[in-house]
């Protein structure tokens, strides 16, 4: 076949589209063309850049001279006109029963309602119609994998409809908005309708002194970030945030950027996310991704879901779970919520199917869990004991038959360890901490003992725990002790939270080097790179409190909602010289901020970006390692909104003046130069361009996929772990903060949350109803929370206690509005995660506080 050629043998051709034949996608059972090498891993350190040694030093206390005093929280309302902390103010609690059942007919009515709202009946109809599809644009919420055979018209779920409605909304927040509503004064407004006011369409500074975002033209606006970065004492005095929504191209010349200036201090959202897993998976596998396919979800014959909501978080792999199901698979469900995602499912796309329209309408859905395990907040590595514990007793009574002796032999190392770790654990340990029964567990364990074409899927709910890592460690020690991996309807499932989250690191985004990366980008640019390791977002964090660094640079994203310790946060963003945030839509991080601020508007997904070769199109990598193109489809609103592409090689023109050779014009007005070195740079990525024009994309080279394990000795690595109780007071809970269904990362698109009986409101505490009557508190109380840790505590108000079916002992919020507890030095071991799955709290009547709230108010005003 045909593929149109590079720029570089046809610059004539360039930015043109292939016309793509779909009979040449992979069918389904197929194991699809994936390269004859694993790609190099960019998720763990190379053996000349060990792990930071800080990030190993606890299980999430810091050394105790990093002890970091808390920030104000309930007092910060007092102290800082602009507010960075959701308003407190109610918006009205109704609360219903939980609901039983995902998707249905209310996801369609939902997702069309919100996208005709957002873009109009045309323009909202035309962006849904192009979502997902091969020659259309890519979804900018998950990262869920699109078939690789047939695709729907409606390729898309209820969130992805309203990520895609909000990108394409027709409402524009120009100058004259900014000129009208002052910095605090935004900031009052909640952050669904700080989403509402609609897309960001100038180039906007707010300079010393000013409350307001002001016009500026865009090279006034380059020249800024130039004259700032280049005034520094140091590179490394600034940091260079980046989204996961931010597709392959420009977050290669991000990198690319970040690095010729001179440091790698390049956090990103995976620090705060599947950083967990990418930590545990290199090591132990050799790869930091999952190892299957959509179809070997589709072939598995036990699928465990644990620490995910994807009713809510992944909708499209409701349909993956459903099409399991319905091949025979069972399915074991492993969280401290049940959630209606997890129960059953009923498919939109069967009312489009006469067979099963009725059915669709009428009956109860697909029941999707056959074993649920209500597991306590960060009790899953016990849990997982448990269940290879009972394993191992099965393979004692039917030896050769539970138990992969053969796999375990030719391809691992370290099998006795765990053996004897699993027998020297006592079953009362494994029930204490996990709040799971002996028998329970043995249930799970049936389901598995019999079968190797298991897949597992986690997310957050495992990543962000104090011990996220050993967690997933775990997990590999089951599919290994299975052999489980490697094999068509097996492997490792981390499901990632954000479009192209995956690919931003396989681009070079990383604040950790890797030798062999930067060799390859040396010879490519003709330039030194540093070779220090960069910060983390936590690390880049605690800089910019304490007045290390000068210069914030977001490219999208909201890292303070996202992020830990709101008002420390804040503080840090306060400090900085400047802060640039290149963004889609006005969001709070947006609106704390340096003495110097621009406000840089982008194009999103859905917007068609034309450049001087034409129409171009970027690339997104979603969980299962498909790389595939975005083409967005609707014009953009008028204005002067630049592509990121051409923002970052602006700013690198102002700032690197004479000291680059790169060809920034080259690549900006033809995305596929930017490709043609893709390709030379990152293994896996040879004929880019070409590979990219296929249809549906192509899949990098995966070794776990292919039981080659490319770990230092070439082999899959068992792990003993340490099992610790988690100590509490008698007074105490575990909190857990989670997402609603009305929101995507921290985007909010309303105040509701219908799987869980909640509407109207946000502000809200899930209890279990022993743990309220506990402490006298009734359904619909105002309470305050405070979260205690090191000595310091952190409080917030007025939220609503809701009793909920959630383990005693544990409590559940939304975030950002619980982000303020979770203190900035409370990590994960090794990968440096913030534990938003793990925050000791105390709750009390607001009444309780009333005086101390007075006294507060009273002393800060005074």
């Amino acid at each position: 076949m045909h593929m149109e050629d590079s720029p570089v043998t046809d610059p004539s051709k360039a930015g043109q589209t292939h016309q793509q034949k779909a009979e040449l996608a992979p069918k389904s059972g197929e194991r699809p063309d994936q390269g004859v090498a694993p790609a190099a891993d960019y998720e763990i350190p190379a053996a000349d850049h060990p792990t930071l040694a800080g990030h190993e030093a606890s299980a999430g206390a810091p050394p105790a001279h990093e002890h970091i005093p808390a920030p104000p929280t309930s007092e910060a309302k007092y102290l800082y006109p602009v507010l960075a902390q959701p308003p407190e103010a109610l918006t009205g609690l109704k609360l219903e029963g939980r609901e039983k059942i995902a998707a249905g007919v209310t996801a369609v009515i939902k997702s069309m309602q919100f996208s005709w709202s957002e873009g109009g009946v045309g323009r909202g109809t035309k962006a849904l119609l192009g979502l997902n599809q091969k020659n259309g644009f890519d979804c900018s919420s998950c990262a869920w994998p699109d078939p690789d055979e047939h695709r729907s018209v409606a390729e898309f779920c209820e969130n992805g409809a309203k990520a895609t409605a909000s990108d394409a909304d027709d409402q524009a927040a120009g100058p004259e908005f900014f000129a009208k509503n002052s910095l605090a004064e935004l900031s009052r407004l909640t952050d669904r309708d700080q989403n509402n006011t609609g897309r960001l369409t100038h180039p906007l500074v707010k300079r010393p002194g000013d409350n307001h975002y002001s016009q500026i033209s865009w090279p006034d606006a380059f020249q800024i970030v130039a004259d700032e970065l280049n005034a520094l004492d140091s590179p490394d005095e600034a940091i260079f945030y980046t989204s996961g929504k931010v597709p392959n191209e420009p977050a290669f010349l991000f990198q690319l950027f970040v690095r010729e200036f001179g440091t790698n201090n390049l956090p990103d959202c995976s620090n705060m996310c599947h950083e967990s897993s990418g930590s545990a998976l290199s090591p132990t596998l050799g790869l930091g991704k999952g190892s299957v396919t959509l179809n070997d979800i589709h072939e598995a014959e036990v699928i465990l879901v644990i620490g995910q909501n994807p009713g809510t978080n992944h909708p499209r792999m409701l349909s993956a779970l459903q099409k399991a199901k319905r091949n025979g698979a069972k399915i074991i469900s492993v969280n401290p919520l049940i959630e209606a995602g997890l129960v059953a499912f009923k498919n939109p796309q069967d009312f489009m199917n006469p067979l099963r329209a009725l059915g669709a309408l009428l009956g109860d859905g697909t029941q999707l869990t056959d074993v649920f395990l209500q597991v306590r907040v960060d009790g899953d590595m016990a849990l997982l004991r448990g269940i290879m514990k009972h394993l191992l007793e099965a393979e004692k009574l039917n030896p050769g038959q539970v138990v992969d002796h053969a796999f375990i032999k030719e391809f691992t190392t370290g099998f006795d360890s765990v053996v004897e770790t699993l027998n020297n654990t006592s079953w009362e340990e494994i029930e204490e901490i996990s709040g799971v029964s002996r028998a329970q567990l043995l249930e799970a364990a049936n389901l598995l003992a019999h079968k190797q074409k298991i897949v597992t899927c986690w997310a957050m709910g495992v990543t962000q725990q104090r011990k996220g890592v050993e967690t997933i460690q775990e997990i590999v020690n089951l599919h290994l002790m299975k052999g489980a991996i490697g094999k068509p309807g097996a492997g490792t499932c981390p499901v990632r939270g954000h479009s192209n989250v995956q690919g931003d690191r396989t681009m070079g985004i990383w604040e950790r080097v890797h030798s062999k990366f930067l060799d390859a980008l040396e010879k490519e640019f003709k330039f030194s790179s540093p070779r220090e390791d960069g910060f983390d977002v936590v690390e880049s964090l605690k800089a910019m409190n304490a007045g290390k660094t000068k210069v914030y640079f977001s490219l999208g994203g909201n890292l303070l909602a996202a992020g830990p310790d709101t008002e420390f946060i804040a503080e840090g963003m306060r400090k900085q010289s400047l802060t640039v945030f290149v963004g889609t839509k006005l969001n709070r991080g947006h609106l704390v901020t340096g003495k110097t601020s621009l406000l840089l508007p982008c194009f999103t997904h859905v917007d068609i970006d034309m450049q001087k070769s034409g129409h171009q199109m970027t690339s997104c990598e979603n969980s299962m390692g498909i790389v595939s193109q975005n083409k967005g489809i609707l014009v953009p609103l008028a204005g002067e909104m630049l592509s990121e592409v051409a923002i970052i090689s602006g700013i690198a023109i102002a700032t690197l003046g004479d000291k680059t050779t790169t060809d920034w014009v080259a690549m900006t007005e033809n995305y596929d130069v930017i490709r043609d070195h893709i390709s030379r740079v990152i293994p896996g990525f040879e004929k880019f361009n070409e590979q990219l024009r296929q249809p549906g994309g192509f899949y990098l080279p995966n070794g776990p996929r292919e039981r080659k394990f490319t770990t230092a000795n070439g082999k899959a690595n068992f792990t003993a772990t340490t099992l610790e109780k988690n100590i509490v007071e008698p007074d105490q809970l575990v909190l857990m903060t989670v997402r609603s269904h009305d929101q995507f990362n921290t985007t909010i698109y309303e105040y509701n949350d219908r799987y869980r009986g909640i509407h109207g409101e946000r502000r809200v505490l899930f209890m279990n109803p022993a743990d309220m009557a506990a402490r006298s508190i009734k359904a619909k109380d105002l309470i305050d929370i405070t979260s205690h840790f090191e000595g310091e505590e952190r409080t917030v108000e007025k939220f609503v206690a809701v009793p909920y079916d959630i383990p005693k002992g544990n409590v559940s919020a939304y975030f950002p509005e619980a982000n303020p507890l979770i203190p900035i030095t409370s990590v994960a071991k090794v990968s440096n995660t913030p534990t938003s799955k793990y925050v000791v709290v105390t709750v009390v009547p607001t009444a309780v506080n009333n005086d101390k709230r007075i006294k507060q108010r009273e002393k800060m005003m005074a």
